[in-house]
């Protein structure tokens, strides 16, 4: 075979000229795992990737390379697996198909895709990097976000949004929960605290084991008997190594090895404080809340200054809930975690737009903790509040 169509097909990847390579035809001798691949460029954390979509007859698989890893990987598809390839640049269309003898014929056409497909990926990026749209993937097909054919259904867009935004969250992540040094490539064990119908515990197992091909233990907790009953139907049909669904509430539920990530969607009320308080206790290296319905501040008693703010209804629930989350991002700064508070999703899509995002701190800062500890019982003073739920996530010696 010929290396001249290879080079091509590798400098196109190395250069980001590729929109897309369909590489099918399996050889004679290859193993009949996989139908065909696609690859198509995208960008993650700001970084040019290109995405493998591997097509087998019963699933979709999905994998993200950067460049010259990506060149080297289709080279050796080519060269091992596949007979033929069509590759669409900025520069060419090529049409690449192995002969009798092993030679490779190349054809070169004026592009077809340059145009329109090339704005199409810079505006589309930040939407579908993660799971495109228009490519199926075997989670989302079985929960009904996706047809078989991987077009979104019209019903479920913003279910689709806040997944791929969900996952955003989770991949930045990623690095401090595979940590690096002897423990680095182990199993990475993850509780889903109140999962539901849990799209985003599927979600994140497909992130993890499709993505970052980890090794994972995903626990879904869940108090409905029934629905955590139909979510391992699921899992079973989808063949999910290490994700198992279990019916228990947060406070019962007890982990016997410490905790690579808690995850804690929409748990109402004080229930997110269950769910942190557990988190903190198992040494979680990371930490994900979305918090909901926050009653307890609302409830409380408040700071006369207050008043004007807090004689209308919703405006006392929005800033309860409001200064419930700092309060709660206070007192996991003051354990130990670096902790942001970012948006979930577009406030057009939901109301529900807060995530508590914490990763612990490789070296302790007493200092710096003690410092949050202080400002902690500084809010609630200035909010006129006594004991609360949150006050169980400080540290012991500070309550």
């Amino acid at each position: 075979m010929t290396d001249a169509p290879l080079e091509i097909l590798a400098d196109a990847i190395t250069r980001g000229e590729c929109l897309l390579l369909v590489m099918s035809r399996l050889r004679p001798d290859a193993a009949k795992s996989v139908n065909k691949v696609s690859v198509r460029p995208m960008e993650i954390q700001r970084q040019p990737m290109f995405q493998f979509t591997h097509h087998q007859s019963d699933r979709v698989t999905h994998e993200n390379l950067t460049p010259t890893a990506a060149a080297r990987k289709a080279v050796l598809l080519m060269q091992t697996v596949f007979q033929d390839a069509n590759l669409f640049t900025t520069q060419a269309d090529y049409s690449m198909q192995t002969r009798r003898k092993g030679t490779m014929q190349c054809v070169a056409k004026p592009p077809t895709k340059a145009g329109v497909q090339q704005e199409s990926i810079g505006h589309n990026r930040s939407k579908e990097h993660l799971i495109p749209a228009g490519v199926p993937c075997p989670f989302l097909v079985e929960i009904g976000v996706m047809t078989p054919a991987g077009q979104v259904r019209s019903a479920m867009t913003r279910k689709f949004r806040q997944i791929n935004r969900f996952l955003e969250l989770v991949d930045d992540i990623v690095p401090a929960l595979l940590g690096s040094g002897p423990g680095a490539g182990r199993e990475l064990r993850v509780v889903d605290f109140g999962c539901g119908k849990s799209y985003l515990t599927f979600a994140l197992h497909h992130l993890l084991t499709e993505i970052h091909a980890c090794p994972v233990r995903i626990v879904g907790l869940d108090r409905k008997v029934e629905v955590m009953q139909h979510c391992a139907e699921i899992a079973g049909r989808l063949q999910c190594q290490g994700l198992e669904f279990r019916c228990g509430d947060i406070v019962a539920h007890e982990e016997t090895e410490p905790i690579d990530l808690a995850v804690s969607l929409h748990a109402c009320d004080t229930a997110t404080d269950d769910a942190l308080e557990k988190a903190l206790r198992w040494g979680a290296r990371v930490i994900l809340a979305v918090p909901c319905c926050q009653h307890e501040l609302a409830r409380s008693n408040h700071s006369r200054d207050l008043g004007p703010l807090l004689q209308h209804g919703i405006l006392r629930e929005q800033f309860s809930a409001l200064a419930t989350d700092a309060l709660r991002a206070l007192a996991l700064e003051a354990r130990g975690y670096a902790t942001q508070v970012v948006e979930f999703i577009d406030l057009e899509h939901t109301a529900k737009n807060i995530l508590i995002r914490a990763v612990r701190r490789e070296r302790a800062d007493e200092s710096s903790q003690a410092e949050r500890v202080a400002a902690y019982h500084t809010l609630k003073s200035q909010l006129g509040l006594g004991p609360i739920a949150v006050d169980r996530l400080l540290p012991v010696s500070s309550g």
